[in-house]
This record gives structure tokens, C-alpha cells and sequence, in this order.
């Protein structure tokens, strides 16, 4: 499935890409219910998927299925019959897939070329920080660019939903507490990056972690280790790699950041940047207003976003 968070009405919504439409699942499965005669209390108690991400990636499995028993109705349905829960990609507005994660992980230095470029050693145990709450953008959103720098970077990953909680994974198991992956861009104020042996103060700034369009489910994805990842400033290719060439595999990475934290569903780990980045080049390509810049992940999609004033 191909899940995005969305907004109607000033409510955030869960749906799903089908079709060429989008489907609201909670509204998708109160009419299911309905057409097979389901008492209306019931309808409203256990029965209803979720209506947010975070509360369908708790329901874990039984949800994850239940999900697909109301797409398998949707597909039975004339698009007359769908007029009350599907809605025209173009008339959505997306969030993030994630709109409130709990955690977002992020790795350094995960690709071969990007270690060289940045003219770094080759990490023996993954290199990992934290981006905040406040940096969460939606696809299609502007990103403000910092008055207090102009040093602006892009930086394509491959994000890792969580699904399921876990501690102590051992890295076999990992695939386990998989939800699925989105693409990530994250974005750097690379001075504020440098000025201190942390990276927070960098990595923070408002609007700085876009994601989407949409969470993939892992079922769609069963080799994440194999997809090609990309990223275009105003057209011009600067990334292009394949998640093959990560340092740290997808699962060794899950099992690493669950013995310091336990993992919640809707956590997020951003797995790292290949090489191509605007502080590596000559003369530098960081961003700057007006750009737009896409991020484009192979069996995920395009995530595009604009920069602004700030």
C-alpha cells in the first residue's frame, strides 16, 4: 500500500493511493460496514480503522489487514459508489506520511562517497543524531530558508518507518518492526552543522525534514538494500546512487539505534546521504530561494519541495 496523511477540513486524515484516486480508509470503512449491514455502535468501536497514521501503525497486523479487506471493497465499487470516501489526487493536501513522529534517527556518513567527499574516515559504528519535531515539512511545502546563514544543503535518504516496538532487535528480526520506507531530504545549515562538534544546531532549523509522498508498506518493498535514490536541484542531477553501497545495512541499523532506545511505531530512521552533496562541490551548490529540489526514490516516488524566504 501506498498510505499518506492528508488534510480536510482542517483534520488530519489517513488515506491511501489507489486507483489514481486517493481513499480516505476510515470513511472507506464505515461504508464496508455499512453495506454489510454492521450495527452502527459497532461501527464505531473496534471495527473503524484508524483515522491518523500514528493510531494505524499501533494497530499493528490486525490493521495492516484490515486495511486491505477495505481496499478489496473499494475495488468492487463503481467510482459512483466511491464519490463519498475518494478524492482527486490534485484536490489533496498531502502532509508529511508521518505528520508527528515520535523520534526521527538520522545516520552520518552512510555512503562510501559521501565519506570520501566529505574527507572523512570510514565509520566503524554507525554515526547517528537526532532531527526535532519542528523540522517535519510536508511534500509540496516550502522550506524557509535561514536568514542566519547561506549555507543551505540538500541532503537524499532513504527513511525507515517503524511499526512495531522493539528493544534490543537482534538484527534477523529487524524486518519484523518494519512499516515501511518513505524518502527523506535531510536538509543542513552547514555552518550552524560545523560550528560545534554536535550537529543539532544544524540539523534543527524549522521545515528542515521533508518526507513523502507517501509511506510505502515493506510488502511492496521486500529488498530495501536495492533501490536507486536520486536527487535534482532545479533539474540538475546531483545525487545518484543505490541504497546497495549503504555502509550500514537497513537491519544493522535498527538493531543498533534499539539498544539505545526502544522503537515506537511512527519513529523514523533516515539511513543517510550518498555522495553529491552542495558543500562537496566546487565552487559550493548549496541551495538558495527560488529552487526547487526533488527527491526521487525507486517503487517510492518524487518528493518536491520549494525554497523561500524565511
Amino acid at each position: 500500500m501506498r498510505i499518506l496523511s492528508f488534510l480536510t477540513n482542517h483534520n488530519e486524515r489517513l488515506g491511501v493511493e489507489f486507483d489514481g484516486r486517493i481513499i480516505d480508509l476510515n470513511l472507506a470503512c464505515q461504508a464496508m460496514l455499512q453495506r454489510r449491514g454492521e450495527p452502527a455502535a459497532d461501527r464505531l468501536a473496534d471495527a473503524l480503522l484508524p483515522a491518523d497514521a500514528l493510531g494505524f501503525l499501533r494497530g499493528g497486523d490486525r490493521v495492516l489487514q484490515q486495511a486491505q479487506d477495505v481496499l478489496s471493497f473499494v475495488a468492487e465499487r463503481t467510482p459512483e459508489e466511491r464519490s463519498d470516501y475518494a478524492m482527486d489526487v490534485k484536490q489533496v493536501q498531502r502532509l508529511a506520511p508521518i505528520p508527528h513522529p515520535g523520534k526521527i534517527v538520522c545516520v552520518g556518513r552512510n555512503y562510501h562517497d559521501h565519506v570520501s567527499e566529505m574527507k572523512r574516515e570510514v565509520p566503524t559504528i554507525p554515526v547517528i543524531f537526532a532531527k526535532l519535531p519542528n523540522t517535519v515539512c510536508a511534500p509540496e511545502e516550502d522550506v524557509p530558508f535561514p536568514r542566519v546563514s547561506d549555507q543551505f544543503d540538500y541532503e537524499a535518504e532513504l527513511a525507515v518507518v517503524i511499526g512495531r516496538q522493539g528493544r534490543y532487535i537482534e538484527e534477523h528480526e529487524a524486518p519484523d518492526y518494519v512499516a515501511g520506507y518513505t524518502a527523506f531530504n535531510d536538509i543542513t545549515v552547514r555552518d550552524w552543522q560545523h560550528r560545534t562538534p554536535q550537529w543539532l544546531q544544524g540539523k534543527s532549523f524549522d521545515k528542515t525534514c521533508p518526507m513523502g509522498p507517501v509511506l510505502v508498506t515493506k510488502d511492496e518493498i521486500p529488498n530495501p538494500n536495492e533501490l536507486d535514490i536520486k536527487l535534482w536541484l532545479n533539474g540538475e542531477l546531483r545525487q545518484n546512487d543505490n541504497t546497495s553501497r549503504l555502509i550500514f545495512s537497513i537491519p544493522y541499523l535498527i538493531s543498533f539505534v534499539s539498544q539505545i532506545m526502544t522503537l515506537e511505531p511512527g519513529d523514523i530512521i533516515a539511513t543517510g546521504t550518498p555522495g553529491g552533496v552542495g558543500v562537496a562541490m566546487e565552487p559550493k551548490g548549496f541551495m538558495k530561494v527560488g529552487d526547487r529540489v526533488k527527491v526521487e526514490i525507486e517503487k517510492i516516488g518524487a518528493l518536491v519541495n520549494g525554497i523561500v524566504e524565511g
